[in-house]
């Protein structure tokens, strides 16, 4: 009979090996895995090893979650991080090298600019930023060190669009790997590996998982840049918790019908806030209005829950808190892509075509609340500018 500690330290295992056919995939939470033979160990030590040889490598959530993020966007491959910022991040690591020089659209995330004006530019990769409704004509921006060029489209807070099949045509010419943070969209409305895009990036925090309570991340490539990102990722040990990639693979389930729920409100309360006698613009690409409409329509199938406005006077001496802090459903906060709705405000110093330069800019993002009530919600708080 072996001594208790022993007995302790092994037991349950079997049992825990044991198939049990269950909808969801398992949870593991490990560091060490355990190789068949040592002939695998190894393969490992060598960098040839195929299955799983460490926590770091993803456990099966998140191989999960990643299987199920190539089928939606019919990838080659693809990797979840901690957050949508890890994954913008470890793109511009792994594409990049000192010397190089980099194109970014203007209207990106913000903290995608600060990564690359900041950290990027302390190891010598030069960074230009691109207007932000760049297409045809980017040919003049391509230098013989240029490796990469990121899109955002539609920006996040200025939604303008870029004409992405202009774009990755000339970076195919010209060797440039062609990148997009596709948050806005997700695959469901935009596909980017059939316009020609190397690189697809989600902040998953937003509508993959959709209940404002995970932060999460992917990265899909096509079959020609795998090689080098999956490279990156090893060097850095890169992997997400394994809950969150459960939960990121919940909210894949229900996607669809969370989407549209987001899209047909979203554009109710654009429509209502157009006519509203103290708005100026309704910034909402699926709206005619938006001066990129029918680019929009090339490719886009549909239209997410997050836009914007401006109002026709600016209200600097008491900077607009009346309207924003009176505010009883949409909660002021960042990010988007959740149930419940939110707003930010604010200016912002980009070139900008359509005339909001200068101008403060209301991002709504449209929860899953009664449209009626956030048009009345609205309404209240706009009127309170009045006073």
């Amino acid at each position: 009979m072996k001594d208790i500690s022993t007995r302790l330290v092994n037991a349950g295992k079997a049992e825990a090996l044991q198939i049990i056919n269950t909808i969801n995939p398992p949870l593991h939470r490990a560091s060490t895995v355990i190789f068949d033979s040592y002939s695998d160990m190894l393969k490992a030590n060598k960098g040839e090893f195929e299955g799983i040889e460490y926590g770091t490598c993803g456990l099966s959530a998140q191989k999960a979650f990643e299987v199920a993020m190539l089928e939606l966007e019919g990838a080659h491959g693809c990797r979840a991080f901690q957050s949508g910022i890890a994954a913008i991040a470890m793109v511009l690591m792994a594409y990049t090298k000192q010397g190089d020089h980099i194109l970014i659209c203007d209207n990106v995330y913000g903290p995608t600019r600060r990564f690359c004006d900041v950290f990027l530019a302390k190891y010598g990769v030069e960074t230009e930023y691109l207007p932000s409704d760049a297409g045809v004509g980017i040919a003049g921006y391509i230098r013989e060190n240029t490796k990469l060029l990121f899109m955002e489209s539609p920006g996040s807070n200025t939604f303008e669009i870029q004409d992405i099949s202009a774009i990755t045509a000339e970076c195919r010419a010209k060797g440039v790997v062609s990148v997009i943070d596709n948050t806005w969209a997700t695959p469901l409305y935009f596909n980017p590996f059939k316009h020609g895009v190397d690189v697809s990036i989600q902040s998953c925090t937003k509508y993959i998982t959709g209940h404002s309570d995970i932060l999460l991340g992917t990265v899909s490539t096509n079959e020609q840049s795998w090689a080098a990102f999956k490279k990156c990722c090893g060097l850095f040990e890169v992997y997400a918790a394994q809950e969150d990639c459960y939960q990121g693979l919940r909210g894949l389930r229900t996607l669809k019908v969370r989407l549209k729920a987001h899209e047909e409100s979203a554009l109710a309360v654009a429509k209502w806030l157009e006519k509203h006698d103290m708005v100026e613009s309704v910034i909402h690409p699926a709206l005619e209005s938006h001066p990129q409409h029918e680019l929009w329509k090339k490719y886009y199938n549909g239209s997410s829950g997050l836009f914007a406005f401006t109002l026709k006077e600016e209200y600097e001496n008491i900077d607009h808190s009346p309207f924003v802090d009176n505010l009883a459903l949409f909660g002021l906060g960042y990010s988007w892509g959740g149930y419940k709705s939110l707003i930010t405000g604010g200016k912002f110093r980009r070139t900008n075509p359509f005339g909001y330069e200068g101008k403060t800019i209301f991002r709504l993002n449209i929860g899953l609340e009664d449209v009626e009530d956030l048009k009345a919600d609205l309404a209240q708080g706009l009127e309170r500018l009045k006073v």
